[in-house]
């Protein structure tokens, strides 16, 4: 994997990186690397950018994608601890959600690559897959938080990239880059509106994917009475 893992290289944010072109890429990431046939990198920040996805394309031209998704409500609850972590945040839980819900909020781009505050709108997974989907065709592996620490979707997933299961790295309970600190519960009303939020876009990427996703198991019916 690329090295430093912190921070993420995040190279196909910004067209710089068809200037300087595969070759600085790999000399500056992967210096490191030996006789390994596969290189790779986290860059959460991907998903943000719709034109990562072209831009990875031109300069890398062949590549396999993995992508990582958890319940979008979890996911924003999460990027809400980091972002009042780093002292970006000010609002409680509660009140940054609900105003989520109603406008995005204004960021400096100075400060964050993307915005510390797009809690529901980064959840909305399709949207930001989809050019993913259109520039690398049949290379776009999924895979959801819950599978990743069992060795039978770990197995699957080394199997589609061609990672020899037997040396590649293997699940851990460890937690790996979890925000510090704790968040309050959601109350029952909000989370309701939140899954109502989500529902149109979590139909779409079922459609997309051909699967069911985890978090949508959860029975609905009582937001249908709730209003």
């Amino acid at each position: 994997m690329a090295r430093p893992t912190r921070p993420e290289p995040k190279v196909f944010l910004s067209d710089e990186i068809k200037t300087r072109g595969l070759g600085w890429y790999r000399a500056t990431y992967f210096a490191h690397a030996s006789s390994e046939q596969l290189l790779g990198e986290k860059s959460t920040s991907y998903l943000d950018v719709p034109h990562s996805a072209a831009r990875a394309a031109a300069v890398l031209g062949r590549a396999e994608i993995v992508a990582q998704l958890r319940d979008p409500i979890e996911r924003a609850v999460s990027n809400w601890r980091f972002s009042s972590a780093h002292g970006l945040e000010d609002r409680p839980l509660a009140e940054a959600l609900e105003d989520n819900l109603l406008a995005s909020r204004a960021w400096d781009p100075a400060l964050t690559s993307v915005s510390p505050y797009a809690y529901l709108e980064r959840g909305h997974y399709v949207e930001h897959l989809e050019p993913w989907f259109c520039a690398f065709p049949g290379a776009v592996h999924v895979r959801f938080l819950e599978e990743l620490a069992t060795p039978s979707s770990i197995g699957s997933l080394y199997a589609e990239l061609a990672v020899d299961a037997d040396h590649g790295p293997q699940p851990t309970q460890q937690a790996l880059n979890r925000s510090e600190g704790t968040a309050p519960p959601l109350g029952t009303e909000l989370r309701k509106r939140l899954r109502a939020h989500f529902r149109g876009s979590d139909q779409r990427l079922q459609e997309l994917l051909g699967r069911t996703l985890p978090w949508t198991r959860e029975d609905l019916s009582s937001l249908d009475a709730g209003g």
